[in-house]
């Protein structure tokens, strides 16, 4: 019997020994197309017939496009299943994927501890206002001429987390070692066991009350801007804002103004809207403290997403099953 087909969309940078063991029970083949035209020529080709199971990295959208149902229309019957390696998964159109009976999977948890971690030292970057100080002394003027304005101790400051899933409960825990009180809002109360005791506010009462705002929510098309001109203004003057979960969430030009009427006091940011473009207004702030998405750029968590990645491609071929569907499709 033919051994059943796996696509790689991406590149294996830690994981090889376990991406190796596949081929004991799956023939893997990659694309040589290198744009989105080429790679969907070659679908509609046949190359990637008999093909059950794709694993595909975030960087893979270079060549691929979005997973769109221009996309989805054209992979191959046989394709099954997506294992995404990665916890946000806005490149696909989840939706389309089930229409077209494909289950998809992303790694929910193994991020969680890398990604809080870059949440919590840009919570301190940008309470404390370090980023100002940093770029003067780079340029030779100490703390700067003249001196910045004093930053915030996080001791006693609200910090609002807005989602509370794996991330945001991993926070939660890194924040009160600092002295921080966390409330958060969320789609849904979660359990105390579940919230770790956290307080459940309405999303409004999260803006107007919060010293500090941490976004840690998926993006999709609830949650697009969900942070733009008119949460801003409800929000306390001199707020601090981190995003760590995808720049669309919030407005960027909104944030930009915000920042400039002292609406917002500073900010930290992991991801923007137009990766890898980064809004001139923010790079022109000294009072943004910003990183080039790099929330789970650690070899241990590289490491461990690609290898739970590759266990979802197994379970699929040995099981015909994902191990960790996304939430969309918890029900297929």
């Amino acid at each position: 019997m033919a051994k059943a087909r796996v696509l790689l969309l991406g590149e294996i940078e830690h994981a090889h020994k376990e991406w190796a063991s596949v081929s004991e029970i799956a023939d893997t083949i990659e694309p040589k197309a290198r744009s989105r035209e080429e790679f969907i020529e070659e679908c509609k080709s046949g190359a990637f017939d008999n093909v059950v199971a794709a694993y595909r990295t975030f960087q893979s959208v270079a060549i691929t496009g979005l997973f769109d149902e221009e996309l989805v229309s054209v992979l191959p019957k046989s394709l099954k299943f997506i294992a995404h390696n990665g916890a946000g998964y806005d490149q696909i159109d989840v939706h389309a994927c089930t229409a077209h009976d494909i289950r998809v999977s992303n790694v929910p948890t193994a991020v969680d501890d890398a990604t809080a971690d870059t949440n919590m030292f840009l919570i301190l970057g940008a309470l404390r206002g370090f980023n100002t100080s940093m770029m003067a002394l780079r340029n030779g003027h100490w703390k700067g001429s003249p001196p910045p304005p004093l930053g915030h101790d996080p001791q006693g400051k609200v910090l609002g987390i807005l989602g509370m899933g794996g991330i945001g409960r991993n926070l939660k825990k890194k924040a009160e070692a600092f002295g921080m009180t966390v409330q958060y809002y969320n789609r849904s109360q979660l359990s105390d066991e579940l919230s770790g005791g956290a307080k459940y506010v309405s999303f409004e009462e999260l803006l107007k009350t919060s010293d500090v705002l941490s976004l840690n929510l998926p993006l999709n098309k609830q949650t697009r801007h969900i942070i733009s001109t008119k949460e801003f203004d409800q929000m306390k003057k001199g707020i601090v804002i981190v995003n760590t979960a995808r720049g669309a969430v919030m407005d960027e030009a909104a944030l930009v103004v915000a920042l400039e009427k002292g609406q917002v006091w500073s900010c930290g940011l992991d991801v923007f809207e137009e990766e890898p473009k980064v809004h001139s207004g923010l790079i022109a702030n000294p009072h943004v403290m910003i990183l080039p998405h790099m929330g789970t750029w650690t070899v241990e968590t590289q490491t461990k997403m690609e290898v739970w990645c590759i266990d979802n491609v197994r379970s699929a071929i040995e099981k015909g099953k994902l191990m960790s569907p996304v939430g969309e499709q918890k029900d297929m």
